[in-house]
């Protein structure tokens, strides 16, 4: 790796060697985790460069080529499991400065990967009131290449589902680090080449995702007396086919008492396990209608209704890994799993974990939906003793059928199914033949006889300074 050559072929760029930012933007949320936490805290690069086009892109991706140092890609850095963060050093490539919405149509917009996803909705409301399908809780300052590189799924799944779905990936523009790096426009079955792969095999520098019909999404809390009253509610809404929602949020007490601090005043005593939803205005009289059939159910809290002395917010911003981040506010020793609770039996699963752990893990659920089929994403948050304690948890979950992507791993195998992406590992020789796209994150690149059975660590992981 020779760190002196390359910033001497790039000294004309954007280029920033300041320690003090080039560690702020070396950083994503991995803190979430304290076992990552642990392990990727001292990580900084050797320098950051911002490219303006893709033309730059491919120019950096060359040069570093040559000089064999490592690229690792961001956008806003908002992931939690340690996406962005340079295991080797050597160069981050920031993609804030291609930020733009090149073309909106009927159904689907093309954007430049470091666009806000707000500002992309921003755009495609006020031109053809057209809205992104789904967005991370991190909406108002996550990328889209970001989000697709790194997510998974978020407001919006509960319609849609998840992110790598068919039909939620129309196509994206990628290129290679090779001698001469190559563009390519990846599309149908090619797209889970670079989906959620961290920027591992290319890097993206344009998207094109389907939009649908915009709304001035009703946002709502209620609550409820029991949690699986509270998870069935939010279930039994999710399969209503006339009441369109765009998000389903399922607290367990004492999440909203404990860390909502605007809404905890307003939580029933009686009633302390909480839904949030987002209601198309077109459905709110139907909503009205299938919560008044249910007596134990309480509105707390309308947005076209308002009435608390301070308002809370953005429902969006309770749920998904805002959850997590409100606790972390007030116990820094929160952590969270990834659950799936899948079709059809995920209530009792649900119930199974929160008579296994009471007290030590608190349920929050996120409606999604799944083949047609409605099921949850659990984003539990654990009160985190040590390593050993949150295995032990870890593998109870799998012991009693809930499968795990563990949020406190930073390779892709390890967060997610515990195995192989042939497609992914398969591009990466075609697409990066040194292995020098965001090293040590594909065990399959490094490792391929691993079995799992203890925490992947990355070889050439550079050691604190």
């Amino acid at each position: 790796m020779d760190i002196d050559a390359a910033l001497a072929a790039l000294s004309h760029l954007d280029i920033d060697r300041n320690p003090v930012s080039v560690k702020a933007k070396s950083r994503d949320f991995f803190w979430y985790s304290p076992v990552l936490k642990a392990h990727l805290d001292h990580l900084t690069a050797d320098f950051v460069v911002t490219p303006k086009s893709e033309a730059e892109v491919i120019e950096v991706l060359r040069v570093c080529y040559s000089h064999d140092v490592p690229v690792t890609v961001r956008g806003a850095g908002t992931g939690n499991y340690g996406q962005a963060m340079p295991l080797a050093g050597g160069c981050v490539m920031h993609m804030r400065a291609l930020n733009r919405v090149k073309e909106i149509h009927p159904g689907r917009v093309i954007a430049e990967p470091g666009c806000v996803l707000r500002d992309l909705d921003t755009e495609t409301r006020a031109q053809s009131r057209q809205e992104l399908r789904m967005t991370p809780s991190t909406y108002a300052t996550a990328t889209v290449g970001g989000f697709v590189a790194g997510g998974s799924g978020g407001v919006g799944s509960v319609r849609w589902g998840a992110l790598r779905d068919l039909g939620n990936i129309i196509r994206l523009r990628v290129v290679t680090m090779e001698a001469e790096p190559r563009i390519l426009d990846l599309r149908g079955e090619e797209l889970p080449r670079v989906s959620h792969a961290f920027g591992t095999n290319g890097i993206i520098t344009e998207v094109e995702l389907p939009l649908a019909p915009a709304y001035d999404w009703v946002e709502t809390f209620v609550a409820l007396p029991s949690f699986p009253g509270a998870t069935k509610f939010a279930a039994d809404l999710a399969e209503e086919d006339g009441i369109l929602i765009k998000l389903a949020s399922v607290y367990e007490a004492p999440i909203a008492s404990d860390y909502f601090q605007r809404v905890a005043p307003h939580v029933p005593p009686d009633k302390p396990h909480l839904v949030g939803l987002m209601v198309a205005p077109q459905a709110i009289d139907a909503f009205d209608i299938f919560t008044a059939r249910r007596p134990a159910a309480q509105v707390i809290w309308r947005s076209d209704r308002g009435g608390w002395p301070r308002e809370p917010g953005p429902v969006y911003e309770y749920g998904w890994n805002h959850t997590t981040l409100r606790a972390l506010k007030v116990d820094p020793s929160i952590t969270y799993l990834q659950v799936r609770y899948g079709y059809p039996d995920y209530l009792a699963r649900i119930e199974a974990i929160r008579a296994a752990f009471p007290g030590e893990v608190m349920q929050h659920l996120e409606v999604m939906r799944e083949h047609g089929h409605v099921m949850f994403a659990g984003l539990s948050m654990v009160h985190f003793t040590n390593a050993e304690r949150l295995d032990h948890i870890i593998r109870e979950h799998e012991r009693l059928g809930c499968m795990i992507f563990n949020p406190h791993r930073y390779t892709l195998e390890e967060g997610g199914r515990q195995t192989v992406d042939a497609r992914q590992l398969a591009f990466k020789r075609e697409a990066d033949p040194k292995g020098l796209l965001n090293p040590g994150k594909m065990i399959a690149w490094d490792a391929p006889e691993w079995n799992f059975e203890r925490m992947y660590s990355y070889a050439r992981i550079r050691a604190a300074r």
